[in-house]
């Protein structure tokens, strides 16, 4: 059951901020890795580049949890991650990423992108903890 951001926490997560995504490893030790994210509605978007380690914790387990953070300010959410292995959709997520954190972002920047097979993750919006927020 998704949870309902507010006002002011949606505000924070639609700034252009790097979340730390957590995953399950084999092992059951946890897997972090800084990210680019997009907030689209209700839920999460991320892209990486098939073959990672958080591809392979996502395939076999796909809870996972994010924080954004700015000092004091946070925002953790946890929900499951699907993947859309398509190619044109993964590619269109990667490069609209890329404009997002980039404001100079011209066509052709970051080759390497498109010869990589990407991945795009949703994540749904079950569980939030938000601080700093007035709450």
């Amino acid at each position: 059951m998704a949870q309902e951001l507010s006002a002011d926490v949606r505000a924070f997560l639609e700034e252009p901020r790097f979340a730390v995504l957590a995953t399950l490893n084999r092992d059951g030790s946890i897997q972090q890795t800084v990210m680019w994210y997009e907030l689209r509605g209700d839920h999460v978007m991320m892209n990486t580049a098939a073959g990672r380690t958080k591809d392979g914790n996502i395939q076999r387990n796909p809870h996972v949890s994010m924080c954004v953070e700015d000092g004091y300010r946070f925002v953790t959410i946890s929900g499951v991650a699907t993947i859309d292995d398509d190619h044109a959709t993964s590619q269109a997520d990667i490069y609209a990423l890329a404009r997002r954190y980039n404001p100079d972002f011209k066509e052709g920047d970051y080759p390497v992108f498109a010869t990589q097979k990407r991945l795009t993750y949703r994540i749904s919006i079950d569980k939030v903890i938000a601080n700093g927020f007035g709450e």
